[in-house]
């Protein structure tokens, strides 16, 4: 499997060195040929409209669009959840997601800058210890669809699933701690592209 991670703006050294970490092989994606070679795609933190109006100047955003509504697993953490929502809470004006995921979530749910925080938080599908958890500017969700899971809450969900789509609210790339992105390649990544190759 080789997964990318979108390297328009953001912390996406961090997910690329904790991909290389969990044994896969992992690149950076700034351009559509590049999106091309990947099987599965990781959405980093960052500033989701940045990101957003730079994947329109690198005419990346259809491509994503197209690759995500087609079944490419995605996993997105903090603003990779708001570019994976269906539907956003204050929102920047004319803001656009790459959608995929039936949630709504809300911008900056937990605070400014100065109220970002870390707690431990019970993931389902990952044993103990539980996870160390960092949000910095986090959006949570508001609203999920019949056929999302929560995996995660504080007070509101946190972290998501539906299919081959993963999101979570808070940045595990800054801990150290490699699980929630093993969770992603072994639960979440393989099954859904093996299932793809089935059909």
């Amino acid at each position: 499997m080789r997964v990318g991670v979108l390297a328009l703006q953001g912390d996406f050294r961090e997910h690329l060195f904790a991909l290389e970490e969990c044994g896969v092989n992992a690149s950076i994606v700034r351009r559509p040929s590049e999106l091309a070679t990947v099987d599965a795609l990781v959405l980093p933190g960052g500033e989701s409209t940045a990101i957003a109006n730079l994947a329109r100047s690198f005419d990346m955003f259809e491509p994503l669009r197209a690759r995500i509504s087609a079944g490419m697993p995605v996993y997105g953490s903090c603003a990779g959840m708001i570019l994976l929502a269906d539907r956003v809470l204050d929102a920047a004006v004319g803001q656009e997601t790459f959608g995929g995921l039936d949630i709504t979530v809300r911008r900056n749910a937990f605070g400014r800058q100065v109220d970002s925080f870390e707690t431990d938080l019970d993931f389902v599908g990952i044993t103990n210890p539980p996870v160390r958890a960092v949000f910095i500017r986090a959006p949570w969700v508001e609203s999920v669809g019949h056929s999302v899971e929560v995996l995660a809450t504080i007070e509101h969900a946190v972290a998501v699933r539906q299919g081959g789509l993963l999101a979570t609210s808070f940045h595990p790339e800054l801990t150290g701690d490699n699980r929630i992105h093993r969770f992603f390649i072994e639960s979440v990544a393989r099954p859904a592209l093996e299932k793809a190759a089935v059909k």
